[in-house]
């Protein structure tokens, strides 16, 4: 396949550099992407980049993910206003190796092929070199002039900056472009993928490794990817969306992707699954038909999430999804995980009651009415009751005189209490 046409259709392309598109048909060409290791986990703004690498070995060329240990260390200018917080080499190798399973999500590692993916960090090659040997064999190949003229850094010192930038983050581009330099010495690295902001840091390796060694290295990025009004991509109210399950339940992760607008459905699909272009606009042509039944947007979620949390835990997220929204049952609903049933029953109204109330049997309406506020009277819950509107555990539950005891516990611990076909509260036993 040819690469930077199956980037085009899928709108993954924002820029390259002349005679790249050449270079990756003539042969098999290793290419790299830089990740910041600041974090022990990616999140979803992580994984265009990573698509990137993912289609670059689909292609037949050699991907190497190269964790920024020594880059993590200074911070990046490109797209902040402010430097970063830096961290010590102990936090960096743990974040590189939590990275790395996840990376491995997506690419091939471990196989014999010939283009199997490699990790690496630059701190590695970069902790024993001095500054002295640095500004000697690197610092004078790039002018000054060269490096101010990078839109990252005229961002960071015109006249609209809140503040300047330091010497230690002017060096950046420098830093980077060596490590460019490096990948093209040791693994023939040719290409290198980034989103649009990283266009200057990346240019500045092309031109090192064209001054320094007279080779021809070459940039492609993408478009950095928004929301259709114009909002920051991945970031939801609580934060980012991560790729670790304990820092974002799988369930969440097929939220967020279920309740994308249509527009950026149509969007995402294409960059964030490795679907063929017929089959998705097949996808696209059937939620056009019917858009109220979101195909799209399920489609989506279903492929993204098996292919970060697998099989069961997708399994387990649409499960959760129909119990939310009225189609589940008591036993799907018995089989989710205790952080999944949270994290579906996130904001309902909660009360907790001894675990001695439950074990010896309780009334429902006392249970209703007196121990906790579900119905500010006993008259409204034997009204409600009698009514049929009152369900626990997704059971209907059948007569006023019910007791609720431990075998109506979920997780050995909750109970869950539907009002009406919306109104949902969690009883928590302690």
């Amino acid at each position: 396949m040819n690469f930077v046409k199956e980037m085009e259709w899928r709108g993954m392309l924002h820029n390259l550099t002349a005679g790249a598109e050449e270079q990756l048909q003539k042969e098999s060409t290793t290419g790299y992407l830089g990740i910041d290791p600041t974090a022990d986990s990616l999140h979803i703004g992580h994984l265009v980049g990573v698509m990137m690498l993912k289609h670059l070995q689909a292609c037949g060329h050699k991907p190497i993910a190269l964790v920024g240990g020594a880059t993590g260390m200074i911070g990046d200018p490109s797209g902040k206003s402010a430097e970063r917080n830096l961290l010590d080499e102990a936090t960096l190798r743990h974040n590189q190796q939590c990275l790395k399973k996840q990376l491995a999500l997506f690419l091939d590692f471990d196989s014999n092929a010939e283009n199997a993916a490699i990790l690496v960090n630059n701190y590695d090659w970069m902790k024993n070199y001095s500054f002295l040997e640095f500004i000697r064999d690197i610092g004078k190949h790039i002018t000054v002039n060269y490096m101010m003229s990078k839109d990252s850094v005229k961002k960071r010192l015109g006249d609209d900056a809140k503040v300047g930038m330091s010497f230690t983050e002017f060096t950046y581009q420098l830093v980077q472009g060596f490590d460019f330099l490096h990948l093209y010495r040791t693994y023939n690295c040719k290409v290198q993928v980034g989103g649009s902001d990283q266009w200057g840091n990346i240019t500045t390796g092309t031109e090192l490794i064209r001054r320094k060694v007279q080779g021809e290295a070459h940039a492609i990025t993408c478009p950095l990817i928004t929301k259709a009004d114009g909002t920051k991509f991945g970031k939801t109210e609580s934060g980012n969306v991560w790729l670790d399950p304990k820092k974002t339940s799988p369930y969440k992760f097929y939220q967020f992707w279920l309740n994308v607008s249509d527009d950026d459905a149509q969007k995402y699909i294409k960059i964030f699954t490795m679907l063929p272009q017929t089959e998705i606009e097949i996808v696209i042509g059937e939620h056009r038909e019917a858009p109220q039944h979101r195909v799209l947007q399920r489609r989506l979620a279903h492929e993204i999430t098996k292919m970060v949390h697998g099989e069961a835990e997708l399994t387990a997220a649409i499960e959760a999804t129909n119990i939310l929204f009225g189609s589940g049952s008591t036993s799907s609903l018995a089989e989710l995980s205790k952080d999944t049933f949270l994290a579906v029953f996130e904001g309902v109204p909660q009360f907790s009651v001894p675990a001695q109330l439950i074990e010896q049997g309780v009334p429902i309406i006392e249970l209703l009415a007196t121990h906790t506020a579900i119905f500010s009277s006993k008259g409204e819950a034997r009204k409600m009751l009698q009514g049929g509107g009152v369900s626990i555990n997704k059971s209907k539950v059948e007569g006023i005189d019910t007791v609720v005891s431990t075998k109506d516990l979920l997780n050995n611990t909750f109970i869950l209490v539907q009002k009406g076909k919306k109104n949902y509260f969690v009883i928590e036993v302690k």
